[in-house]
Formats: C-alpha cells, structure tokens, sequence
C-alpha cells in the first residue's frame, strides 16, 4: 500500500480550517504581565475567605458582582474603583469580589468576550484579547479587590487563573465532562450553576465530579500539549440562576436545592445568581431576588452563602450592530452593557449597604 500523498491528506484534514495561528505561551504572557507578591498575597487570602465561608467557618457572606461582560477597560478599572472603597467598608460581614467575566456562552453566535474579540470589530484577535485581559486582572487585584470569572474554553486558565479567586462554571457548560474536568484542577472555589432548563441536579453532578481526580489533554505553562493529572477541587458549590423562564430564589426551591446536597453528603452551601432566569430577564428585578435572600439569610438559613449581582457603573445594556467593524467600540455608550442588562452602581451602592446592614 503506498503512502498517502501530502494532496490527499489535505483533502480529509483540516478540510473546514481557514487558518491555524501560533500563540504566545502561557508562561510567556506571565512574564509579560508578572503578578506581584502583593497581588499573589490578595488573590490567595481572597480563596482562603471564601473557603472558610464554604466551611461555615465563617459567618461573612459572599457577594459577586460586577458587568455581565468586560468590554471597556477604562470603565472596568473605575468601576473596580469604586467597588473597592465599599469593600473596604464593608468586609467585617460581607466578602466583595468582582465579576471580571471576558468569556461570554452564546446559544448560537454573537460577541463571545474580550479574550476571543477584545476590539469588537470581528477579527477576532485572541493574542492581543489574552493580554488585554491580563493586564486589566493585573490593575483590578493590584488595587486590592478579588476577582471572579466563568471559565469557558479550557486553555485559558492556563493564562490567567493565577489572578482570580473564584470562578464559575456555566448553565451551558455544568453538563460538559471536558469543564468538570478543568474544574477538579483549578485552584480556587468554583461555582456550577444549574442547566439553563432549571435542573440543579446536572450542577451538584458537575460539582461531584470535579471533587475526583482526573487526567485529560490540555496545555502545560510552555504551551506544549500535555497530560493533565489533577487532585479534585473540594471547594465546589452550586449556583441558582433559574431557568425554562422560572425562578429558583424563593425559600421552597433554596430547601429542594438543600436535601439533594444532604442526600449526596456535601454540606449545603448555596450561591444565588439575581440575574438571568431569576429576575425573569429584566434587570432591575435583581433587587428583588437580592431582598429575599438576605430574608432568609436573616431568618437563620446558613445554607444561603451569597449572592451573584449583574452591576455596571450605568444601568440597562446596548446591542451591538449584526456586523462588527473597526467604529464599533468607539460608539459605544460608557459604562453601559453590550450583554446582559445590569444595575448602575448606584443601586448597587444601595443593595450592599442594605446587606451589610440587614446581616
């Protein structure tokens, strides 16, 4: 049998590939964008606060929030400014961390996030969106405020995980075997949110997975292609974001949710997303879900240990146009969503301050 030709193989691989393009490495976008000892300091006591919130160790209450998306740098920095004067005031009873979120799931096409289209302008130029969205954990964490993130494409991490200090797993994603197993190696707590038809079952599955072992292809810090071998990441919860246009917030979904974490033996430790499904897809009803579960919180359920909020400095979101070009970020409205809908930050000044009070 002869040797099959250059031609020929080209004729059944890569039949769909417009082009394959080198990227810097993990370790070379590191050294490029160095944590300082300062911020490494921030991002591990960060984890180490939330750990002991997920052990009950602590009796502070989680709080995420920040943009649906990053898409601004200039408006992310001085929205991280401004959250973290509240951080400080408010850190004896509340655990601020911010939404740095640059992945963004879409159901069938749209602006996937900074890292993939950090210009908006449908190029796509993944290089300079990895580095752009180093630099920006860099300024956020230097000023002392924790990030989080949802982690989609699994090389990612990779590049910049070493500056986050919670992560989530997605109502697209919880399901998927290749994201359980990224998980179980992440360094810090993660949480899975429940599938976008509601089910809580697929995230405590997700969640149990991730506590095991595994092993699977990835990437090591040179870039080279590798074989991953992890211990299981203990420091996974579940997040309840409702789903099939019903809401899953209310106190008779919080002890469903409660009794198949006890029925699986992991200690109840639930976050609540104010967003998405739960505030019926209109903003401003986050403030609603927010109010109840600091009710409860106050009546004495300890299972409920934070609470997601979609925040931004200006209220609302804006579409962007069906094709990308080089004008589009530059007419954009400042501080304002190109995703999900969001608060303003006045409100979310209020909702915190309210918590702080409350708890």
């Amino acid at each position: 049998m002869s040797a099959v030709s250059h031609s020929a193989a080209a004729q059944v691989s890569g039949v769909n590939i417009r082009t394959i393009e080198p990227l810097l490495s993990p370790v070379a976008l590191m050294n490029l964008y160095p944590a300082s000892d300062t911020m490494t300091q921030t991002v591990i006591a960060a984890r180490e606060r939330i750990q002991q919130i997920l052990s009950k160790k602590s009796p502070r209450f989680l709080v995420i929030c920040g943009p649906c998306s990053i898409h601004d740098e200039k408006a992310a920095l001085e929205y991280a400014q401004k959250l973290q004067k509240l951080q400080v005031a408010y850190q004896d009873r509340l655990e601020i961390v911010m939404r740095v979120y640059f992945e963004k799931p879409r159901t069938t096409i749209g602006w996937k996030g900074l890292i993939t289209d950090p210009q908006i302008d449908g190029k796509d130029d993944v290089q300079e969106g990895l580095k752009t969205g180093r630099r920006l954990l860099q300024e956020i964490v230097a000023i002392g405020i924790p990030t989080a993130t949802e982690f989609l494409d699994p090389i990612v991490p990779q590049y910049i995980a070493d500056l986050v200090s919670w992560a989530a797993i997605g109502a697209r994603t919880t399901e998927s075997q290749t994201h359980r197993q990224m998980a179980s190696g992440l360094s810090m707590p993660v949480g899975y949110k429940n599938s976008t038809d509601g089910n809580v079952q697929i995230a405590l599955d997700a969640m149990q997975s991730a506590r095991s072992p595994h092993s699977f292809l990835g990437i090591d810090e040179t870039g080279r292609t590798a074989v991953v071998r992890t211990n299981g990441n203990p420091w996974g919860h579940v997040i309840l974001r409702g789903g099939n246009n019903m809401t899953n917030y209310e106190p008779e979904h919080i002890a469903r949710a409660e009794e198949k974490l006890k029925a699986a033996g992991v200690e109840p430790a639930i976050v609540v997303d104010c967003s998405h499904a739960n505030s019926e897809k209109k903003f401003e009803r986050q403030e609603n879900v927010w109010r109840s579960i600091i009710a409860q919180r106050q009546a004495g359920n300890t299972s409920l240990i934070g609470m997601m909020l979609e925040s931004n400095l200006n209220e609302g979101n804006q579409k962007l146009p069906e094709t990308l070009d080089a004008n589009v970020k530059a007419n954009l409205k400042y501080g304002v969503s190109i995703t999900d809908a969001c608060v303003n930050f006045a409100t979310t000044e209020v909702l915190l301050k309210y918590a702080h009070e409350t708890l």
